[in-house]
């Protein structure tokens, strides 16, 4: 199934959307929540029902009243509140890539353990508006990511296992104001300020029951799903980016394991998969450079909009608007 909220009578509405119709999840069947949360939270009961409803109205058993055409729903982040995200690193090429253009050695440490730092779970957004302040121009950038929604509650997870943790996917663009990032990880500490103003997902959740046809072994020595997924980025028309999530080295399984040792993991939680190789301008710059000392970076500025597609999971349109306020913390600083 496809899942997703949407902006009703000025609160959250959790639907499914088959076939560019929306079906309020709690038009389905009396019991079941108006709320993606509160799905999450009763997964293992909930989402059953929900398929059965659906089932029924796919065969003309159960017509939903009020449905609705995509067209005409404001669409919210798929999971408005998560209580956690994290983001991974999951992406070999991206990394080596990174590294190569900053002309040091691939960190040999990247293929011992998966890493993620947690990023501001109320920075999430959803496709439409991404509001900036002025410092976040300064070398603003993209990040093309898939992302997992965590749908029980864990701990000490093992990655032979947890796949059955993961509610989804959906896309999330990682925004970067790379300038506050590079300058506050002098210290290492970090990302902060580079990171916490807005992380994209959606434009929907996309079940593992849809998405088995693209299931491919994970790389050797890692467990855990992987799917072959293209994906791609394009910046006012024009495409940066081209992947694909069975590229990942790390899988989602394994950064389960990770996230979850000696910690409780929560239904809702987000887990990011971290950059895909090309997925953004602070890669596509270094490499740039490195083959032509002429070469003229790119960021994002005022007006562009950022669309990612990933196969099977639709398509995430972010614009990137100009909050109306001078205030500058980089201006602040004492030296």
């Amino acid at each position: 199934m496809k899942l997703i909220s949407y902006l009703k009578e000025g609160h959250e509405q959790l639907a499914v959307l088959l076939n560019d119709t929306v079906y309020d999840m709690d038009s389905l069947h009396p019991e079941l929540p108006s709320s993606m949360n509160i799905f999450l939270s009763y997964w293992e009961d909930y989402f059953p029902a929900a398929k059965a409803a659906m089932a029924s109205v796919e065969q003309g058993r159960l017509v939903p009243r009020n449905v609705q055409n995509i067209g005409d729903v404001e669409l919210l982040a798929p999971v408005p509140m998560p209580p956690s995200c994290r983001d991974g690193y999951a992406f070999r090429q991206h990394v080596a890539a990174a590294r190569r253009n900053r002309k040091v050695d691939m960190i040999p440490e990247f293929d011992q353990y998966p890493i993620f730092y947690f990023t501001n779970h109320h920075g999430i957004v959803g496709p439409g508006e991404v509001r900036c302040m002025p410092d976040h121009f300064e070398k603003l950038d993209f990040e093309l990511e898939v992302a997992i929604v965590i749908c029980k509650h864990g701990r000490n997870i093992r990655a032979q296992e947890a796949d059955q943790y993961i509610g989804g996917l959906m896309i999330m663009n990682d925004l970067s104001a790379r300038r506050l990032q590079m300058e506050e990880m002098l210290l290492n500490l970090g990302p902060a300020k580079g990171k916490d103003f807005a992380t994209a997902i959606g434009p929907w959740l996309v079940t593992l029951d849809e998405l088995e046809q693209f299931v491919v072994p994970a790389k050797e020595h890692h467990t855990g799903l992987n799917w072959n997924l293209g994906m791609k980025c394009w910046v006012n028309g024009v495409q940066v980016s081209d992947g694909n999530v069975k590229d990942m080295d790390w899988t989602f399984a394994e950064i389960i394991e990770r996230a979850s040792y000696g910690v409780d993991l929560f239904p809702g939680d987000v887990i990011g998969s971290g950059t895909v190789g090309t997925g953004c301008f602070l890669e596509l710059n270094g490499t740039g450079k490195l083959n032509d000392a002429n070469y003229t970076e790119q960021w994002l500025k005022e007006g562009d909009v950022v669309d990612m597609e990933i196969d099977g999971l639709g398509k995430l349109s972010n614009t990137m608007v100009r909050e109306e306020d001078d205030f500058s913390i980089l201006a602040k600083k004492k030296l």
